[in-house]
């Protein structure tokens, strides 16, 4: 239990650190439009498992997994200097899907909203 706790501090932390260092400090236009979403830490804290939003089609989420791939080294060894850690985790970065998810389902909702306004209305407009 005191274990995971730990765990989900850890990556709080790595998170806002993760996000600061990004926007202020990566270079690479490449991860301009990336938010990191979430920072899953491994049980022996030697992995971390980030996901990132992208705003963008499909080849821009690409470019911004490559750019931040590339940055790896780099976001680790500042992720290092910043918090006091026994060792400075590997970060494997994945694509967070759910944003465009969300997109999809209100987009779905906003249309059967419309479709059932317009059904009213003719039916408002045969009585």
């Amino acid at each position: 239990m005191a274990d995971s706790r730990r765990q989900d501090r850890v990556g709080a932390l790595i998170q806002r650190e993760l996000s600061e260092i990004i926007q202020r400090s990566v270079k690479d236009p490449r991860v301009a439009f990336c938010t990191v979403t979430q920072a899953e830490v491994s049980p022996d804290l030697k992995y971390v498992d980030v996901k990132v939003s992208v705003i963008g089609d499909e080849v821009q989420k690409d470019k911004t997994l490559a750019g931040l791939k590339s940055a790896a080294g780099f976001l680790r060894r500042e992720i290092g200097n910043r918090l006091t850690l026994r060792y400075s985790p590997e970060l494997r970065f994945a694509i967070d899907e759910s944003a465009d998810y969300l997109f999809k389902i209100d987009g779905l909702l906003k249309s059967v909203t419309s479709e059932d306004e317009t059904s009213e209305e003719q039916a408002t407009d045969l009585s």
